[in-house]
C-alpha cells in the first residue's frame, strides 16, 4: 500500500548550479567541525545541488550537471539539526547526512564556491521549516478546544433597557423671532445700544389731504412764488467792488 507522502507535490526550494562534495575524517569527539581539516583543493566530486520538499521533509540532491544523474540526497526533517550541520570556520561548508534507499547513512561535507550560494541554501532550509512550524501551531489550535468563555450579550429575563430619544432635540430648540421672521440681533461688542430714531426723520414725506380741491392747490403755488425773493447776484457786487479799488486808485 502506498504511503501518504507519496501522492503530496514536490516543490522546489533553491538549485545551484555548482557544488562541491568532500569525505571528512570521523569526529573523533563532540568538538565543533571544521572544514579546513579538509582537502579544500581536491573535491572528490562536483556536480548540480537542487533542494525539494515534500510536505514538511526536505530532500537535498545531488545531481550530476548534464544528465541529471542521482549521486545522493539526504532527507532533512529539522533544521539546524543533524541531517545538516554548519563548519565553525566558514559560512560555505557544511556537513551533510546522506541516506540510501536501504536506510545506510554517511556524512560527507560540502561546499560552495560562491558565499552567495551557499546563503540561498541556508534561507531555504530556514523558510521551509519556519511554515512547518506555523502549520503545527494551526493544527493544534484547530484540535484543541475553546477554553476561553465567551461573552454573553443577550438581555437576561425581565431586563428591559430605556432609551431617552428626542431628549436632545427639545434643549436645543432655536432662538425666539420677533415680528415679521426676524430673529434678534446680538448687541454690538461695547454692550450699548444705539438710540432709536427721531420722529422728524420719518415724516419727511407727508401727503396732502384726500378732501382738498384744486384751486387750493394753485393758491399755494401762487403764494409760494409771490412771497419768494430773487437772489442777489453777489458776484456782479464784489467785481464791481473790484473796479472800483482800481479806480480810485490815481497816479500821483
Amino acid at each position: 500500500m502506498a504511503t501518504e507522502g507519496q501522492f503530496e507535490y514536490e516543490s522546489v526550494l533553491c538549485v545551484k548550479p555548482e557544488v562541491n562534495v568532500y569525505r571528512i575524517p570521523p569526529r573523533a569527539s563532540n568538538r565543533a567541525i571544521r572544514a579546513a581539516d579538509w582537502k579544500l583543493d581536491a573535491p572528490d566530486w562536483t556536480g548540480r545541488m537542487r533542494v525539494t520538499a515534500r510536505g514538511k521533509v526536505v530532500y537535498v540532491k545531488l545531481e550530476d550537471k548534464i544528465s541529471g544523474e542521482l549521486f545522493a540526497q539526504a532527507p532533512v526533517d529539522e533544521y539546524p539539526g543533524i541531517a545538516v550541520e554548519t563548519v565553525s570556520d566558514s559560512s560555505r561548508y557544511f556537513v551533510l547526512r546522506i541516506q540510501d534507499d536501504n536506510g545506510r547513512s554517511a556524512f560527507i561535507g560540502i561546499g560552495f564556491g560562491d558565499r552567495g550560494d551557499a546563503f540561498d541554501f541556508n534561507v531555504a532550509l530556514q523558510d521551509h521549516f519556519k511554515w512547518v512550524k506555523q502549520e503545527d501551531e494551526f493544527t493544534k489550535q484547530a484540535q484543541a478546544p475553546d477554553s476561553t468563555p465567551k461573552l454573553d450579550l443577550g438581555f437576561k429575563e425581565g431586563q428591559t433597557i430605556t432609551l431617552n430619544i428626542g431628549q436632545s432635540k427639545k434643549k436645543d430648540r432655536s432662538r425666539p423671532q420677533g415680528s415679521g421672521g426676524l430673529g434678534l440681533l446680538p448687541p454690538p461688542p461695547g454692550g450699548k445700544l444705539a438710540p432709536p430714531p427721531s420722529s422728524r426723520s420719518t415724516n419727511h414725506n407727508t401727503q396732502p389731504p384726500a378732501g382738498g380741491s384744486d384751486t387750493g392747490c394753485l393758491l399755494d403755488l401762487d403764494s409760494s412764488n409771490s412771497n419768494s425773493v430773487a437772489p442777489s447776484n453777489p458776484t456782479s457786487t464784489s467785481s464791481s467792488d473790484l473796479w472800483g479799488d482800481f479806480d480810485s486808485v490815481s497816479p500821483k
